[in-house]
């Protein structure tokens, strides 16, 4: 009887110590590595069948019956390591040296690491077994009472048959039966810790999505807004083209119209100015319809690139020449300023990079009322990646109303420009610097922008000096 009331007190001590073990873990451990978490495990049991030794039934100076063994069926139950499980064998064994050494703690410390040893064995078995786990548990149960029976009676220092007919009788169905009821119970905190570590993955799971879905709420935000906004330049554009294009075409239709009413009577030289009007009317609404073609080629991908040497000398004559005389007429100066070191040829497409210069030339005088317009052609080196490229720059610098910082980027955008009131008041269609930089792009090269409201801007044209000439 007095076997029985030490096991259930041991039992009692050893659901105290799990329980204990299941709160250090939820608040303290569960925040570690998982190294740390296995050794705390194995103090954690070791710990645990030295308390059983503390408080079982002493027979007498020496010998104690416990149910040390308990923690050892615990390991073989949780741990996918066969040599942990020998571990907590012999660590338990070991702790009962600390209650001095003689025949029954080394007979303790002999039977601790057989059991090890043996439960290391069904560690393995359970692992590759197809049974359910309360009937593996079973099993466990009853190998290690009855073997820790056995070598209590082979190796420990009570007589044998003493054992067997006046020990075993009560302490073998206790053990099997204490132990079953422990691991059921240890069953439910196991449970019981796998729905907290699950709800706390399904707190993590669900505090990820809500971000990515507040991330994609943003983006769809601004991307409703940058479709508005498109859509609104869009119609503006619409609008601004319907004008651009009637102004010139009515323009060629009254002065066609005139000459052919009153052309008996007209003089030679109303004629000829009249002549001149049509032809200025048909060149700007020829270069409404080009760029408009120009940006549908460019978005479509079948604008064809011919590459070919340049004269750079010819390039920046043929840019000066072409916009001196407007720069003239309207009271602003034109200089050209170039930097030593230049090459003679670079290999591009010709038609494109004046295309491109044109229309930084061209912008920079329309948007200029006083002061001057500079194109500055330099060479550059560029360091980036740990790779060194070398690239031609044509700077197109004025002293004009300038763009706000904020506008840097939408202008580059097709239908977009710096304010919806600029169209209306100095022309064009707002494509140029999209198509720009398309082109810019295409001849692997880029345009950066320098600007400030009210003080000026300069648009950068880069395109590469040692690009690969096609055989």
């Amino acid at each position: 009887m007095q076997f029985s009331k030490m096991f259930v007190l041991n039992m009692g001590m050893l659901i105290t110590i799990a329980y204990l073990a299941s709160v250090f873990y939820k608040y303290i451990v569960i925040r570690v590595s998982s190294r740390i978490k296995q050794v705390s495990s194995l103090f954690v049991l070791i710990f645990a069948g030295w308390i059983s030794t503390v408080f079982g039934f002493q027979l007498n100076d020496e010998v104690v019956f416990d149910l040390r063994f308990v923690p050892l069926i615990v390991a073989v139950m949780t741990y996918r390591q066969p040599y942990s499980v020998i571990i907590v064998g012999v660590g338990i064994g070991l702790t009962r040296l600390t209650f001095g050494i003689n025949d029954a703690t080394v007979a303790a410390l002999i039977n601790m690491s057989i059991l090890g040893v043996l439960c290391a064995g069904v560690n393995i078995w359970m692992r590759r077994s197809d049974y359910r786990l309360i009937v593996k548990g079973i099993i466990v149960t009853v190998i290690v009472n009855v073997i820790n029976s056995l070598n209590i009676a082979a190796f420990g220092v009570i007589p044998a048959a003493y054992f067997f007919s006046h020990i075993m009788p009560y302490t073998l169905p206790a053990g099997i039966v204490l132990s079953l009821v422990f691991a059921f119970i240890l069953r439910d905190f196991q449970n019981e810790q796998n729905r907290i570590l699950l709800i706390q993955s399904t707190n993590r799971l669900l505090s990820v999505q809500k971000e990515e879905l507040e991330k994609a709420k943003i983006v769809l935000e601004d991307r409703a807004k940058q479709l508005m906004i498109a859509s609104q330049y869009k119609s503006e554009f619409l609008a601004n083209m319907s004008h651009e294009l009637r102004t010139p075409l009515n323009s060629v239709i009254n002065f066609a119209q005139m000459i052919s009413e009153n052309g008996d009577t007209m003089d030679q030289e109303d004629i000829v100015r009249f002549a001149a009007m049509i032809e200025q009317s048909g060149q700007e609404l020829l270069t409404l319809i080009n760029d408009i073609l120009d940006l549908s080629k460019v978005e479509a991908g079948r604008l064809d690139i011919a590459l070919e040497d340049i004269s750079v000398a010819q390039l920046i004559e043929d840019a000066m020449n072409h916009f001196q005389m407007i720069a003239e007429k309207k009271g602003i100066g034109l200089h050209l300023d170039m930097k030593p070191g230049l090459p003679e040829n670079i290999w591009s497409d010709p038609q494109r990079v004046q295309q491109i210069l044109r229309n930084l030339m061209s912008n920079a005088i329309k948007f200029t009322h006083q002061g001057k317009v500079t194109l500055t052609v330099s060479t550059r080196q560029i360091k980036k990646s740990g790779f060194q490229s070398h690239w031609i720059v044509f700077s197109v610098q004025d002293t004009g109303i300038g763009i706000a910082e904020d506008k840097h980027q939408s202008i580059f955008e097709a239908f977009q420009q710096a304010d919806g009131s600029i169209s209306r008041k100095f022309g064009g269609t707002g494509l140029g610097l999209s198509i720009s930089r398309d082109l810019a792009r295409l001849l692997d090269g880029s345009i950066e922008l320098e600007s400030a409201e009210g003080k000026g801007s300069t648009f950068s044209l880069y395109l590469p000096l040692k690009r690969e000439k096609m055989s």
